[in-house]
């Protein structure tokens, strides 16, 4: 990769960061929870992006965020209202902005549709302001450094500028600062070049240019400060009144090899004694010393205190170093396994040398897995923009409400969620919330509300997805499901069973083919694709209320707490965040249902006992729970069970191997795992051995109803 390749991911990278930026300001202007502030980083950051894209030759996206950026900038000066037609238009040209830094990370150079319709909206916007600066062509300029002389007026400020190498790769320019003194005042300047090495010893990665400006303007001190306030950590700069200054504002930029004296223009005013002088802006390297006698800005120790260094590492390398870990903790189980048939258990030398070791791999996991957590604030960001347009294709007037945006997740769950996401908050928009006119019959709101939350519970990431419209039809449900031949006509089926019907191949409510729904690609797509992370997804609908989408993911996919147990001969593992007791039953705990149903009486709740060794089809009927321990299980949708096992022999962690990738799909189990002695056991999915027992009961009443 070329040193210019590499500047140009690098602007990418700061471009994610900017549009989420922009987009977290929108959001807030449009709720009204801002201040002018808000408004100001908005802009800031469109005209950081603007200027990063013309360093590049990025014309298209130069030209939108120059518009873009105008319209904001009458905002910010109150000549602009900010209504909701030209909230809708920052919304769209956000989202087109986010569209055209895609296609340039691409190199796509197709024409966009959306960018010409919303440049016509923002020129309305604009109206006849003055777009002089429009017809800039965005090129690399040379900087005419003469004299911009002017009758002094107001304070006097000396302004001592030397550019870092980031301020360039940025995209910034001095003259465009420079450019922007000129607005506050009357301004002269002068370049100093002694340092400037021949060309043949230039790098662009140490700048040799410093340039003194002398300001004349009747403005605040601030507002000459909030010039430089986005590069301010990209340059050396000083800023003093003119009557602060008994020396150089900054000596430490001067060129400590050249004797001469400078001329008129470089003169500069002495420092009153005892005036504090104005703020500095610290150097970034540490390898430049903040210069004697000068007091910090407010908060910079504060700032300095809090400001952590970070690095950039390939996603890879994190996934090898992740790999190597899961074997790390396969070999720390044989190791144990070794110790054990050798008869070393009981050394404590060897036990206590054995717990380190395992102590030691879990913290290195549990660092790793932090360097892999990253929040879903950006995915929870772009449903913002999902939900706009799919207001727009039903004619629905529809608010979004995001909770626990920080929730971390594993990084490679955060992109594999948005398709699963997407399509439930368009469901959700399409079939979920009623059009105005039945919401108003209801007494509700005319605007429908999406709610989109995450926490950590139990261990385990889940998100919720639900709506305040008119909750599942379920008589329509079952209809559709009985004509689609996906159940049996007049079978007996709970309010839970019928909406799992929404998950079922095929299914879809929609006659007409629309832009989102319609072609029988439904819930089933999202449940598939959020069974592949090793989760789970569940519905629950009130009538008239709403509808809410849970979804459960692990935190990791590489390692899980797990139970060993044992069924018959064979080993398996249950994830300990499903275990909540196990105990020995006796006469008085168990309960007969039926002819083969039983129950465990469990702090005077009825549990259903589900033996796992007749449901992996290891004997062929229930054996005798007092002979064997109940481990009483709950599910992420509050489901319990007390699964039958022979015996539990460990708590250890696990690595997860996928089974789908490697063997294929086996009911009731979520992957599989290498134990010590390096024979394979499966992981058990509880959820799924839980509601597939309820599924077989319902199934024979369904069989039942239909012979009767």
């Amino acid at each position: 990769m070329s040193d210019m390749d590499e500047y140009l991911e690098m602007f990418f990278v700061e471009c994610d960061e900017l549009l989420e930026a922009v987009a977290t300001g929108l959001r807030q202007m449009d709720e009204g929870t801002y201040e002018m502030e808000t408004v100001h980083a908005v802009f800031r950051a469109v005209h950081s992006i603007k200027g990063g894209a013309a360093a590049f030759g990025l014309t298209d996206l130069v030209s939108f965020a120059h518009k873009f950026e105008t319209a904001l900038d009458l905002l910010r000066s109150s000549a602009l209202d900010l209504s909701p037609q030209a909230m809708a238009v920052f919304h769209r040209s956000s989202d087109c902005l986010a569209d055209l830094v895609a296609a340039a990370r691409i190199s796509d150079t197709r024409e966009n549709a959306l960018r010409e319709e919303l440049l016509i909206e923002l020129e309305a916007l604009i109206g006849e302001e003055d777009e002089t600066e429009a017809d800039v062509d965005f090129v690399p300029l040379s900087l005419d450094l003469g004299d911009f002389g002017g009758s002094p007026v107001g304070d006097r400020y000396v302004i001592s500028l030397m550019a870092e190498a980031d301020l360039y790769r940025s995209g910034n320019d001095p003259a465009a600062l420079i450019r922007a003194l000129e607005k506050l005042g009357e301004v002269r300047v002068t370049l100093d070049a002694g340092n400037v090495p021949v060309l043949s010893e230039w790098s662009a990665d140490t700048p040799t240019l410093r340039w003194q400006i002398e300001l004349e303007t009747e403005a605040l001190l601030s507002e000459v400060e909030a010039v430089f306030e986005f590069v301010e950590d990209r340059c050396r700069l000083s800023i003093a009144t003119i009557d602060q200054t008994t020396e150089d504002p900054d000596p430490d930029l001067r060129d400590s090899q050249d004797p001469e004296p400078q001329d008129s223009d470089m003169a500069e005013p002495a420092i009153t004694e005892g005036t504090p002088p104005a703020q500095t802006s610290p150097a970034p390297s540490a390898a430049a010393p903040r210069p004697e006698g000068r007091a910090e800005a407010p908060g910079a120790k504060a700032a300095e205190a809090t400001t952590t260094a970070t690095i950039r590492v390939n996603l890879d390398r994190v996934d090898k170093l992740m790999n190597m870990i899961g074997e790390l903790v396969i070999k720390e189980a044989m190791l144990t396994q070794v110790i054990q048939t050798a008869g070393l258990s009981e050394e404590p030398e060897v036990v206590g040398a054995l717990e380190g070791l395992r102590q030691l791999a879990g913290d290195i996991q549990e660092s790793v897995m932090a360097i892999r957590a990253q929040p879903l604030k950006q995915v929870f960001q772009r449903m913002h923009r999902i939900v706009r347009e799919a207001a727009d294709a039903t004619g629905k007037q529809v608010r979004l409400v995001t909770v626990g945006e920080q929730t971390e997740v594993d990084k490679t769950m955060i992109e594999r969620l948005i398709d699963p996401l997407t399509h439930m908050i368009r469901n959700s928009v399409d079939h979920g919330l009623e059009d105005s006119v039945r919401r108003h019959r209801s007494g509700k709101p005319q605007e429908g509300a999406i709610t989109l939350s995450a926490a950590h519970k139990s261990g385990r990431v889940q998100i919720e997805v639900s709506d305040d419209g008119g909750g599942i039809d379920r008589a329509r449900v079952r209809s559709i499901a009985e004509d689609k031949g996906l159940v049996v006509p007049g079978a007996s089926l709970t309010p839970g069973e019928i909406d799992s019907l929404l998950f079922l191949p095929g299914f879809s409510s929609k006659d007409e083919v629309s832009a989102l729904s319609g072609r029988g690609v439904g819930l089933d797509v999202v449940r598939r694709e959020i069974t592949a992370l090793g989760g789970r997804v569940t519905i629950a609908s009130t009538e008239g209320k709403g509808t809410t989408f849970t979804i459960s993911l692990p935190l990791t996919l590489a390692v899980l707490e797990g139970m060993l147990i044992q069924l018959d001969d064979q080993t398996l593992v249950l994830p300990i965040t499903a275990v909540q007791e196990t105990l020995r039953p006796d006469h008085a705990t168990l309960h007969h249902i039926g002819a083969t149903g039983r129950a465990l009486l469990n702090r005077g709740e009825l549990i259903p006992i589900i033996d796992l060794g007749c449901t992996f089809g290891l004997r062929p009927a229930p054996g005798d729970a007092h002979n064997g321990v109940l481990i009483v299980v709950e599910t992420d949708n509050h489901k319990r069970a007390a699964f039958q096992v022979d015996a539990i022999h460990d708590q250890r962690q696990v690595v997860i191997k996928s089974l789908e990738e490697n063997y294929g799909r086996v009911s009731g189990v979520s992957a599989a795992t290498i134990l010590g002695d390096g024979k394979i056991a499966l992981i058990i999915d509880p959820e799924e051995i839980i509601t597939s027992s309820t599924s077989d009961h319902g199934r024979d009443r369904m069989a039942i109803a239909a012979n009767g």
